[in-house]
């Protein structure tokens, strides 16, 4: 199908009716179109969007593909973005995302993420603690959903927790659709020279930190000063907007499904079960994941030709009715959830997804279980979603008990 002005505008709006559920247009695409080229803002680049479970796995596990964001005809977000410095590794190729992705590993092994669990479950318990002390509605967000997973990154990093307010306001930027490339850059760029900084102090006072053992492979030469910044801030930026959102989501989500809760809290293994249904139920990743065919590739029945762009609706892919049974009804229960691709899949998939689904795990069946009373304390109308930014979510989510 060649590219042409008719090709719908591709747009992240949701329903106002509906704001958890996938944007319409996606949906109605997957039903009767599922990989057709969309139109982007500037109304020159007509990407291909895949919203199939299958499709997205094939096209998502294909290295026919490529993440670089600086290729002519690849998907972007903004007018004049410039792809990430070297950390933010997600949008290169192998081998510089293999080598970048290497210094970090052994940070996010399923071991290490366990011996966090113990002080992500003391930080919920203070947070829930302090947020119960005021009287009358106040912002979930504010007080709980994003200090928590932003005092879990900075204790993993070793970054101040008192700079939240600074490293919060350039990741804001960074996902925001809205601001422009140079915005961006500029944001990334603020959020690595805080970094730098941070890297070389703890050279002078080491601490059992990520920015620590990257100063140290920074000394080995394996990666430079500015590569090990670049990295603190990718996870910095990462490892508090996703989970921060998802905790709003859930918190919603769960609310107005209460049915569901006492599976939530049915044990460990219901925990985990939950979370993975959540994960797929919600896919915060908003804009979609972005390639360009490096070939001619047939994905399903369409030829996607060399240099076109694909983008990949996680959200819509996730409620496949042809992989999910009831896809559009909230199951904890769901026996094959886990299959979900909220965190991608492939060698891009990522990273930080066993730290993601701790926080999870242990903060969603506490909430509820401090909580049982817990209630949103405006009209659903009334609560305010994220439409603009590359990940999905609530700026304020006022609540009681």
């Amino acid at each position: 199908m060649p590219a042409t002005s008719s090709s719908p505008a591709y747009t992240l709006a949701h329903s106002k009716d509906a704001p958890l559920d996938p944007p319409p247009l996606h949906t109605r695409l997957r039903e009767e179109q599922p990989i057709t080229r969309v139109s982007l803002h500037d109304g020159r680049r007509h990407p291909w969007l895949v919203t199939r479970w299958e499709d997205a796995r094939t096209v998502l596990g294909s290295p026919a593909f490529s993440t670089d964001i600086t290729l002519p005809n690849a998907p972007i977000v903004r007018e004049g973005q410039p792809r990430g410095p070297l950390g933010f590794f997600q949008g290169y190729d192998d081998p510089i995302h293999a080598t970048m992705r290497r210094t970090l590993t052994r940070e996010f092994m399923v071991k290490r993420v366990n011996a966090l669990r113990p002080g992500i479950a003391r930080l919920t318990e203070e947070l829930l603690t302090d947020m119960t002390k005021h009287n009358g509605p106040v912002d979930f967000v504010e007080h709980f959903s994003l200090p928590l997973p932003s005092l879990v990154i900075c204790e993993l990093l070793g970054v101040p927790y008192e700079d939240h307010g600074f490293f919060q306001e350039q990741s804001g930027i960074i996902v925001n659709v809205k601001a422009t490339g140079e915005e961006a850059a500029r944001a990334i760029t603020t959020l690595g020279e805080y970094l730098v900084e941070l890297v070389r102090a703890k050279r002078a006072t080491p601490g059992d930190d990520v920015l620590t053992r990257l100063a140290a492979q920074a000394d080995e030469g394996i990666i430079s000063d500015q590569d090990a910044a670049d990295l603190g801030s990718f996870l910095l930026f990462a490892g508090h907007e996703t989970t921060a959102n998802m905790i709003a989501l859930s918190t919603i989500t769960l609310l107005q499904n209460p049915d569901q809760i006492p599976y939530l809290l049915g044990g460990p293994e219901q925990a985990t079960a939950s979370v993975e249904e959540l994960l797929r139920y919600l896919s915060v990743v908003h804009f979609g994941l972005r390639r360009t065919a490096l070939e001619d590739v047939t994905v399903g029945d369409v030829t996607i030709p060399k240099g076109d762009g694909v983008i990949i609706s996680l959200s819509v892919a996730n409620r496949d009715p042809e992989f999910y049974t009831a896809a559009d009804d909230l199951d904890l229960a769901r026996a094959n959830a886990r299959q979900h691709l909220a965190f991608g899949y492939g060698i891009h998939q990522c990273l930080g997804q066993p730290l993601a689904r701790a926080e999870l795990q242990i903060v969603m069946p506490e909430l509820f279980r401090r909580l049982p009373d817990l209630k949103i304390a405006v009209p659903p109308e009334e609560i305010a979603f994220k439409q603009n930014t590359s990940v999905y979510g609530v700026l304020e989510l006022p609540v009681t008990w």
